[in-house]
């Protein structure tokens, strides 16, 4: 055997002895980090090193919803439930005080592995470092300054004509399907009609998207493409995933191209002098800096933002009001109620009011009630930098807890017949639940855009009901779909038929 020869076997030997010796260290690593944390309650293991993922991307597979799951971990093994991945460990928080301390607090930053994942979509910029994203305080606070007026109590109440217009061209698209006796989908012109009303009440853009377009298809193939992504480390290892990876970066450049678009659009008004609205598009050129001299990271803050509300703006509000009318499908004699709340405050008018929406307290309570049970963004998570002490438990510091409201809401002990849909639980002097629901986050860090939603959906659903009877198509199923929000998997088909007001 030659020299060279020599040096090669012996250069293949050290390299597998390296190889045993960092796996050996990594499987010491592993045992010590279940020795370290095993003391806090949590479903077996599936295995040593996949921890609970095989569990997780079996559900996954059948396309089912992980929350269930953790709703029945939760409900098995208490209040701080314990998931291992790998040598990664996270922590499933259902007790009251603990979600009151850490998500109230802003010491507590947005979990930096899956809101990393969220900063790019294989490979493409996604959310980036916008105001969901944004994990340094300073950053955050800076934008969300910046956005506030477009969310002040003032400017909202002047968005009322814009809610009843865009409401309008539904109640039309629902008329022509009453004329033609035509069962109509009604996850998917919710969705068109909340997109169009974002994109004009946020971004000064008429879309008139009840005639078709590729903007809904493009959020949805983002968000499950987000949802694969932080749940499964091997997604893009798999060649059958290859074609929706491909489709999910098209679909992310769309948001990301149609942004810098109606950016550049406004940025050129602004710089002429021209009159524009204190939307939110102003808000995020403002935010990124002077309009003069923005750098590359500025510019691309800025599409982070408008990805981030073109997004948010519209799924969570469209997904919420398809629930609402799946329930009230469901319970004949809830809808009768909101009918006559309906009558007795709108009557005839084709204008809802603001203050028209503050007599509206039954609808409130329906809304609220679809909320605590298909919450459509269903949890959160914080960084748990240092150690602590919830329900009694010690949690060593540098990992993360996940918190549902989906989970909570549905939890016997804090809601009696939680799967059972009683609007009666949000009645003005019911007790206020504690720190157990929260379909969108608490504290510093909670949704910006919670009011505008529920003004939104108000106006939306006052104005279905007062001109419309719908039933559910029989044969749909209710279950649900997970696809980083939650929705009505049937999509909601119903058929409707205009109302005979009794005279």
């Amino acid at each position: 055997m030659s020299f060279f020869h020599v040096i090669l076997s012996w250069a293949a030997v050290s390299l597998l002895c390296l190889i045993v010796i960092l796996f050996l260290g990594y499987c010491l690593y592993i045992q010590y980090i279940h020795m370290k944390y095993d003391h806090i309650p949590g479903p077996p293991r599936d295995g040593f090193f996949f921890g609970h993922i095989t569990t997780i991307l079996k559900i996954m597979s059948n396309d089912g919803v992980i929350y269930d799951k953790f709703l029945q971990w939760s409900e098995t093994h208490g209040s701080v439930c314990r998931l291992n991945a790998f040598h990664s460990v996270f922590f499933l928080v259902t007790c009251p005080e603990g979600t009151k301390e850490i998500l109230m607090s802003t010491k507590y930053p947005k979990d930096k592995f899956f809101y990393t994942k969220l900063f790019n979509l294989f490979g493409q910029r996604f959310l980036g470092n916008g105001l969901v994203t944004a994990q340094d305080h300073e950053q955050w606070y800076k934008q969300r300054r910046m956005m506030d007026p477009a969310f002040s109590s003032l400017y909202l109440r002047g968005l009322m004509g814009t809610f009843n217009e865009r409401a309008e061209k539904l109640t039309a698209k629902l008329a022509d399907a009453a004329d033609n006796q035509t069962d109509v989908t009604m996850l998917q012109l919710f969705n068109f009609v909340t997109l169009d009303v974002i994109a004009k009440v946020a971004f000064g853009v008429d879309l008139n998207l009840l005639k078709g377009s590729p903007f809904p298809k493009a959020i949805e193939t983002c968000l499950k493409g987000m949802i694969y992504s932080a749940r499964d480390r091997f997604f893009e290892w798999n060649p059958k995933n290859w074609t929706f990876i491909k489709e999910a970066r098209e679909a992310c450049r769309l948001l990301r191209t149609t942004g810098a678009e109606w950016i550049n659009n406004r940025k050129a008004a602004m710089q002429n002098g021209d009159d524009v609205p204190k939307d939110i598009l102003t808000q995020i050129i403002k935010s990124a800096g002077k309009e003069k001299s923005m750098t590359k990271e500025d510019e691309e803050l800025m599409l982070d933002n408008f990805v981030t509300f073109f997004i948010a703006g519209q799924e969570t509000t469209a997904n919420q009001l398809a629930f609402c009318v799946m329930e009230l499908g469901r319970h004949p004699d809830i809808l009768e109620k909101v009918k006559k709340e309906v009558d007795d405050v709108i009557g005839m008018k084709r204008e809802i009011s603001y203050d028209d929406l503050g007599e509206l307290i039954y609808l409130s309570q329906v809304l609220k009630e679809s909320l605590r049970l298909y919450p459509p963004a269903p949890g959160t998570s914080r960084d748990i930098l240092e150690d602590i002490v919830i329900d009694g438990i010690h949690i060593p510091g540098g990992n993360s807890c996940f918190f549902s409201s989906y989970s909570t809401g549905r939890m016997e002990k804090f809601f009696k017949d939680p799967l059972t849909f009683d609007p009666d639980r949000f009645h003005p002097d019911a007790p206020k639940p504690y720190y157990c629901y929260y379909p969108f986050a608490l504290g510093p860090r909670s949704c910006l855009g919670k009011n505008f939603a529920q003004m939104e959906a108000k106006v939306i659903m006052a104005k279905l009901i007062q001109r419309f009877d719908f039933t559910l198509v029989p044969g749909q199923t209710f279950d649900l779909r997970d696809t980083g929000t939650i929705r009505p998997k049937s999509g909601v088909v119903c058929s409707v038929r205009h109302r005979n007001h009794k005279k």
